[in-house]
């Protein structure tokens, strides 16, 4: 049990996230030598001449630490999204993509890219959100939760709500004149990185950083929530007040990152149970190795969808379904059940 502890400390896990972005920097259509890549990181940071060639600098700089960068960031949100989600439902199937607000965040975006953002005042940003929001509220209304939420009927209305979205979204597609803008929405809603600037890092990065500071605040209230309504209000927690403000905080979450990286599945199913079989229950182990694990997971899959096609990118959700379903699946029936308690 101690080598497992140490095997998720926040430590040795942060020197794996750095390792897996030098990888997913260095490796591409061309590879580029670690020393290289840590040559120009440095140049760059200290603003000091570098001596390596300036295309290969471009190439590092600007193309591919944004697309590293965004995906450690965009992997740690979905991931702490998937913990405080499943402790506040007190549901091991909670996760943003299962309960619809990606679905949500989803509509609103595609219906912004096809208006066209440039006549939109808060963009493909705002309308994702707003998606998501719209989404969060119908599930909590339809789970019911002005009183205590039953957690069947959340995976019921959130799979009734998804499901909704998703045939929402294929019909603004289907219906839209712009085949360079259907084109775009129908590659967005399968995940992608392709896009990442440095311009479109700050958002997401501010609110996947503000994020992570507050819920680390809020490990004890993640444990209690875990553990029930009942010893919540014995520890004079209010847990459906603490639950509509998790879960709004979370859909801003989640549209901000399904506007600026589309639909990204499993990664706040998989990783939050996957880590949990070592970490145990408690959030003050579990979030801060959730959050390294889910940065690193999803920097892994943006690699392999960079380099198993020579001829292009494969849409990143493609990867982590592929990776994230047969693990679900060793999770569920490999014996330990979820979170390894053998329930």
């Amino acid at each position: 049990m101690q080598i497992r502890t140490l095997l998720f400390s926040s430590p040795l896990l942060s020197i794996l996230l750095a390792l897996s972005i030098l990888l997913s920097i260095s490796l591409g259509s061309i590879s580029i030598p670690a020393g290289d890549v840590l040559s120009v990181l440095f140049s760059q940071i200290a603003d000091t001449p570098s001596s390596v060639d300036p295309a290969m600098t471009d190439i590092i700089w600007s193309l591919r630490v944004p697309r590293a960068v965004l995906a450690a960031a965009t992997g740690a949100g979905l991931a702490l999204a998937g913990v405080v989600m499943q402790a506040s439902v007190q549901n091991p199937l909670a996760e943003p993509f299962l309960l619809g607000i990606a679905s949500g965040a989803s509509v609103g975006a595609t219906l912004a890219i096809l208006l066209g953002t440039g006549s939109l005042p808060f963009g493909v940003s705002g309308f994702a959100f707003l998606g998501a929001v719209l989404a969060t509220a119908a599930v909590l209304l339809l789970a019911g939760s002005g009183r205590r939420i039953s957690t069947v009927k959340l995976v019921l209305a959130g799979a009734a709500i998804s499901a909704l979205c998703i045939a929402l979204t294929n019909f603004i597609v289907y219906i839209a004149a712009d085949a360079e803008g259907m084109q775009s929405a129908a590659f967005w809603t399968m995940g992608s990185l392709a896009d990442a600037k440095w311009r479109s890092l700050a958002l997401p990065i501010a609110i996947v950083t503000a994020l992570i500071v507050y819920f680390l605040s809020q490990t004890r209230t993640l444990d209690v929530l875990l553990l029930g309504e009942e010893l919540a209000v014995t520890l004079g927690i209010d847990a459906a007040r603490k639950r509509r403000i998790f879960m709004v905080l979370l859909a801003l979450l989640t549209g901000i990152l399904v506007a600026t990286c589309g639909i990204i599945g499993f990664v706040g199913l998989v990783v939050p149970h996957a880590v949990r079989a070592f970490t145990g229950a408690s959030h003050r182990r579990l979030l801060p190795a959730a959050i390294f694990s889910g940065a690193i997971f999803l920097t892994l899959s943006d690699l392999l969808a960079r380099t198993l096609l020579p001829a292009g990118d494969l849409p990143i959700g493609i990867i982590t379904a592929l990776i994230g379903a047969p693990l679900f699946l060793k999770l569920l029936f490999g014996g330990k059940g979820f979170g390894g308690n053998g329930k």
